[in-house]
């Protein structure tokens, strides 16, 4: 577990840090709240802020509230103020802040590392309820409103977006069953997490990537990838028979536009590429243009073994 601890006093930095490491706990000092909280929040593996009231650069209480408005519901953070005053005004001052424990200051150590096995307890907690909230249960990607989060942290500039679905998946689930369906689901969400971007389910067969610093023709080489190894993808021990294969709608992001705008982009492309032959990749140009660049690079594969590709570009009304 990862502690950040805060105090103006070195002494009681230096020996609480030293008990704390001696039980295998990994602590960073600090004596200045300002560094504190900017450690905290460069960290996302920091579960645990403990802090004195009176450290230098912030009051103690200012860094509880300002790590905790950053933290929000994204990440478990758990924090600890610790006072020489057991007053019970100073005590509802920290839980006010967001403290969520007190503790007496200089910490002695037997009561310091129980509530330490408390904060471990809450966060795991935490975390497992984060999971819940923002993980899809099936694919492992995140769901659609964790997805729009993430996206939404991206920067505009040099970011493309692309939405794809599974072609006549409702053809697969009739005629292979649902948990074929489920299968396949869950095998082309492995291929998309592969990518290392944000990726998300946002419902059903359909899912959404975040393709950030790449400009839109490197997005559609991207997607090519991809599409020819879902297409490739085998699923003989269900039924010979059963393959799939994905269509893709891509943008680049404009500069300063709405997540949703984009998304809508290039749900109109995916559109284009279901009309126009499905397994393919299309590109939506510049927001504002509501024409569409079809990249016909797929043929109809066969037991997931593609055929000869050719690169065609034309431009399609969307």
């Amino acid at each position: 577990m990862k502690i950040v601890l805060v105090d103006p006093s070195r002494l009681i930095l230096k020996v609480t840090s030293g008990y704390l490491a001696e039980t295998g706990y990994d602590v960073v000092a600090f004596t200045d709240a300002t560094e504190a909280l900017a450690h905290v929040q460069a960290d996302a593996e920091v579960e645990v802020l403990v802090t004195g009231l009176e450290p230098h650069g912030l009051s103690g209480l200012d860094l509880c509230r300002l790590a905790r408005d950053f933290v929000g519901a994204r990440r478990a953070l758990h924090v600890i103020v610790m006072s020489s005053s057991s007053e019970s005004r100073r005590i509802a001052e920290a839980l006010d802040a967001g403290a969520d424990d007190f503790m007496s200051k200089p910490p002695e150590p037997e009561e310091f590392l129980a509530r330490l096995r408390v904060a471990a307890r809450a966060t795991a907690a935490q975390r497992e309820l984060l999971r819940l909230a923002t993980v899809d249960g099936l694919t492992g990607l995140l769901n659609r409103r964790a997805f729009f989060e993430a996206a939404e942290q991206t920067p505009g500039q040099a970011c493309c977006l692309t939405m794809f679905d599974i072609d006549r998946f409702k053809q697969i689930n009739d005629s292979f069953g649902h948990a074929a369906g489920d299968r396949v689901i869950a095998a082309v969400a492995r291929e998309a997490a592969r990518q290392g971007d944000v990726a998300g389910r946002l419902g059903g067969e359909e899912f959404a990537l975040v393709v950030p610093e790449r400009r839109l023709a490197d997005a559609i080489d991207l997607c090519e990838d991809l599409r020819a190894r879902i297409a490739a993808l085998s699923f003989a021990d269900i039924h010979r028979d059963l393959a799939a294969t994905c269509s893709f709608g891509v943008v680049a992001r404009g500069e300063d536009e709405d997540i949703g705008a984009a998304l809508q982009r290039a749900d109109i492309a995916l559109y284009a590429a279901k009309t126009s032959g499905r397994n393919r990749v299309v590109a939506a140009t510049a927001p504002g243009d509501r024409r569409t660049i079809v990249m016909d690079r797929a043929r109809p594969t066969s037991h997931g073994a593609e055929a000869a590709r050719q690169d065609r570009p034309c431009v399609r009304e969307a």
